[in-house]
């Protein structure tokens, strides 16, 4: 038998265990309510006492490399995410090819980024926990494919530059 101090200051009881435990499933009481055992002179918060001390966690069996992670352990405590280096070399490619890269070696640097920010977004996709950078990735091979494009489309502006043997503009201001 308990007595019980409720949430208004008045004390109620004496109870039973039973009707504590309705109460605690009312929100009437929780495990931070006042409550003195029979016999007893002192208050103590009901989660001190064994009958109504919250379970304990369960215990997970040990990890070992052949057990699959539960779907719980998505992030790992103390182990800060890392961006991908992978996807910041094919972003720095991307950007390079797509900017000055035309000037010289432009299809050079936007194949690279694309290899580097594919490599990254495959590296991301298998580890997800440590990894980040996903839409560094993803800028980097959209940088890379478009700087392929310019770099191809003005290599072929260049090539029709000189037909017969004459400037493109040639053609325009002489017919």
């Amino acid at each position: 038998m308990f007595k019980i101090i409720g949430g208004d200051g008045r004390q109620y009881g004496p109870v039973s265990t039973e009707e504590v435990r309705q109460w605690i499933a009312q929100g009437r009481a929780n495990i931070l309510t006042l409550a003195q055992a029979e016999g007893s002179t002192d208050w103590k918060r009901l989660g001190e006492f064994p009958e109504f001390s919250p379970p304990s966690a369960p215990v997970l069996p040990p990890i070992t490399p052949t057990t699959p992670l539960p779907i719980a352990a998505v992030s790992v405590p103390g182990v800060a995410p890392k961006t991908n280096s992978m996807a910041i070399a094919g972003l720095a490619m991307g950007l390079i090819g797509v900017t000055i890269g035309w000037v010289c070696c432009g299809p050079l640097f936007s194949i690279l980024g694309i290899v580097f920010s594919s490599i990254a977004l495959s590296q991301i996709n298998r580890d997800p926990v440590t990894q980040t950078g996903r839409g560094i990735a993803v800028c980097g091979l959209v940088l890379s494919i478009l700087g392929l494009l310019v770099a191809l489309g003005l290599g072929a502006w260049l090539a029709m530059r000189r037909p017969f043997g004459r400037h493109l503009y040639y053609w325009h201001y002489h017919t």
